[in-house]
């Protein structure tokens, strides 16, 4: 069995389910990328520290408020300054790039950071059509998704291969690379269930469909080498501060940039602000309708709604994203995040 998976025979509680974060490298309003690069290593440190189980960062294009577009790149710069915690990609979009090129980049970070590397696959753009077409020269809508999945793993797999065959990633052929199949509806669950492989919802921003595809994946699950029992991995935004209020203050950064892309605007994260008069009614119930699954307050409720979520999802694992400005205040709500489990 993969070390990377941790399986829970007792009740799902916070006590007993690994967190991990989900690090979108957020580039603030007055800040540049190399700033929010920099502040995800800062984060990854800590959070290796505090006992998260594993950091991912996701692939995102076209973005002025995301830094990990090269999300290969990013992963090395984050596992070359932690020394245990497992670094991936949450995730990268695999249309967007021929199979071996990714073979060869994680067989590489995987050949630098042994044990330490997940590769989480997804089959969106992660950005608007025109930069679809820069990325994929057409606007294939990810339908060959399964194709490219089985070319993928086909390079990872020594005994598919030869030293005599014609074509081998190296590095990449024969390590052992957990493979992820991420998804925001029941397409890519379904798929994780038929290969046997972990899949993970993103609950931080399709709450409507966790339920279907999380019930797909496990109804239809078939135990392989890679997994004997499915593993789901949940997505959640959680807002964590010393009081409610400052928490709900916190969250209004992420308001915002659910905001603007529901107006179809992109921009870098914006600071926290009073939301009254800068969005209608019908916006306002729009973003608190795609953000209804998100855990926000002080300890005690953060707490509360986090148990809720997970007796909910029975999630094996939660990936905990927290879009924050202010970074001493993003750090802050990891490390109340981390300390959850033991508060009575």
């Amino acid at each position: 069995m993969n070390p990377s998976f941790i399986f829970n025979e007792r009740p799902r509680t916070l006590g007993n389910i690994p967190l991990s974060i989900l690090d979108l490298s957020p580039i603030v309003e007055g800040a540049a990328a190399s700033d929010a690069l920099r502040n995800s290593l800062d984060l990854a440190q800590h959070a290796e520290t505090w006992g998260y189980h594993r950091y991912w960062v996701a692939e995102h294009h076209n973005m002025p408020g995301i830094a990990s577009s090269a999300t290969s790149v990013v992963i090395g710069y984050l596992a070359g300054g932690t020394k245990q915690i497992r670094v991936g990609s949450g995730g990268i979009m695999l249309p967007n790039h021929a199979p071996l090129v990714i073979a060869e980049q994680f067989g590489t970070l995987e050949s630098l950071y042994p044990g330490r590397i997940d590769l989480g696959l997804g089959r969106a753009p992660g950005s608007d059509r025109r930069t679809t077409m820069a990325l994929r020269r057409d606007l294939n809508s990810g339908e060959d998704f399964p194709e490219l999945l089985a070319e993928l793993m086909k390079f990872f797999d020594a005994s598919a291969t030869s030293y005599h065959a014609p074509l081998r990633a190296v590095p990449g052929e024969g390590l052992d690379i957990p493979v992820w199949l991420l998804g925001s509806s029941d397409f890519s669950a379904k798929l994780a269930a038929r290969l046997g492989l972990p899949f993970g919802f993103a609950g931080h921003f399709s709450p409507d469909y966790m339920e279907r595809a999380l019930k797909a994946y496990r109804n239809e699950f078939q135990p392989s080498a890679f997994l004997q029992q499915p593993y789901a991995l949940v997505g959640v935004n959680a807002i964590a501060a010393d009081t409610d209020e400052e928490a709900d203050w916190l969250g209004t950064s992420l308001e915002q940039q659910f905001l603007n892309m529901i107006r179809g605007q992109v921009g870098k994260v914006q600071p926290p602000a009073v939301m009254e008069g800068k969005w209608n009614e019908y916006e306002k119930a729009v973003v608190h309708k795609q953000l209804k699954s998100t855990i926000k307050g002080g300890p005690q409720k953060v707490k509360a709604q986090l148990e809720q979520f997970i007796e909910d999802t029975q999630a094996d694992e939660l990936m905990i994203t927290s879009m924050i400005y202010d970074h001493p205040a993003r750090l802050r709500s990891y490390e109340i995040l981390s300390g959850l489990g033991s508060i009575r």
